[in-house]
């Protein structure tokens, strides 16, 4: 039931419609003005009604936006988030505003170019503004300034090196800002676009904000693309991103993370074992047990679900193994199974037991399975038959008798 409320004198009055909206909204230099919207009216007229009001010409020009952080543009789409008491501003249009900030990203002056990035980056989170400048083929722009960038900018004095780190950071963020949007397919980035943004992967390292964005992009890249993994895959070798997991940013080493998984999960089956094998003999576990889990600082959201991920597609890689039974038939497997006995049990033997008769020694090996567990005695090939864990169990119990010997000992004690 409708709310009343009741006045004093008895009557009642009843709440406004849901239909009208109570706002403010803000143009520079004057007063804002406080109005009452017509969610039923079409943008348009309230947008006219606006600039009437503050006798603006060409109204078609001008749009309402969010006066918050966001400054996202208010559309016929999204319109009916507007809530009672917000605060709007009444500003040039998604398509001017993309029109002006095409052509300003190009100034050949240094502080205007600067300035005009650093704008794009922040309007470029609105998908609104998003599709008006990628229409002018804004992300073809960026890229190419990208491509040409360092060459250009770095002969520069030297005065003018950090204004280049930050052209670049803003360039990369609104890259990344237009791109998340899902409007321009992957699939259209250059060779060269990839070998600047894999470069900066080591050139920029200690430029926090563009190796962030750097990883970003190759992650999406991956991600987004089987001819793009290929091409990153080429560029970016796990050495070169094992340093960044060394540092103390942790969403630096969130993003090195979220890239191995990329390239991992991407890979051709064939090319993953090897990579496995490669994260193994760079010691990933120490470095991440070092310097992630056992870091003085908790570990966000993100962090954790990219080391569960980590963990998913490396324990994934074991499941061949733990679904392949062995073949009783097959000596070297059998061979293994000597070897567990023999580690557990050389100390114990007798110096003349090899000279012994076969059904004593036999015997003497029946017993010995029997202590280390397993369930058939006379054939424990037969007990890694059943799948699960099939052969992994016996990858397990062979590596922690060789690697772990004296524990492994006690445990058979």
């Amino acid at each position: 039931c409708p709310v009343v409320l009741a006045l004093k004198n008895g009557s009642v009055a009843m709440p406004p419609p849901a239909d009208i909206v109570k706002v403010a909204i803000e143009w520079p230099g004057a007063f804002p003005k406080l109005m009452e919207i017509d969610q039923k009216k079409p943008l348009s007229s309230i947008i006219k009604e606006v600039c009437d009001g503050w006798s603006l010409a060409n109204h078609d020009q001008f749009a309402l936006q969010h006066a918050d952080s966001s400054n996202f543009y208010i559309t016929e789409k999204n319109r009916n988030e507007i809530k009672n008491g917000a605060i709007l501003r009444l500003t040039t249009s998604p398509a001017q505003n993309a029109q002006q900030l095409h052509e300003r990203i190009q100034s050949s002056s240094m502080d205007a170019k600067l300035e005009a990035l650093k704008d794009l980056a922040n309007y470029s989170r609105d998908i609104t503004f998003a599709q008006e400048f990628i229409n002018l083929d804004g992300i073809s722009l960026l890229t190419q300034m990208v491509e040409s960038g360092t060459e250009r900018y770095q002969k520069l004095q030297k005065i003018m090196k950090p204004c280049f780190g930050d052209m670049l950071s803003f360039t990369l963020t609104a890259f990344v800002e237009l791109m998340d949007h899902g409007i321009v397919s992957w699939d259209t980035f250059s060779v060269a676009f990839i070998k600047k943004i894999a470069s900066y992967v080591n050139k920029f390292a200690s430029d926090i904000s563009i190796l962030q964005r750097s990883l970003a992009i190759l992650e999406s890249m991956v991600l987004n693309s089987h001819d793009l993994y290929q091409k990153v895959a080429q560029e970016i070798t796990i050495g070169q991103l094992i340093p960044h997991l060394q540092g103390t940013d942790q969403e630096i080493q969130t993003y090195t993370i979220a890239v191995i998984n990329a390239l991992f999960l991407k890979a051709p089956d064939d090319k993953r074992q090897e990579m496995a094998n490669i994260l193994a003999q760079k010691q990933l576990r120490s470095i991440i047990l070092t310097h992630v889990i056992r870091a003085q600082r908790a570990i966000n959201n993100e962090m954790a679900h990219q080391l569960y991920v980590l963990q998913v597609l490396t324990f994934n890689l074991l499941e061949d193994r733990m679904m392949t039974k062995m073949d009783p038939q097959d000596q070297a497997q059998r061979d293994i199974i000597f070897e567990l006995r023999r580690i557990a049990f050389d100390a114990e033997s007798e110096p003349n037991n090899s000279s012994g008769s076969i059904e004593k020694r036999k015997s003497m090996y029946t017993r010995d399975y029997k202590k280390l567990g397993f369930i058939n005695h006379v054939n424990p090939a037969m007990d890694f038959t059943q799948t699960p864990p099939g052969m992994l169990a016996l990858d397990n119990m062979l590596y922690f008798a060789k690697h772990h010997q004296d524990a492994y000992i006690r445990v058979r004690l």
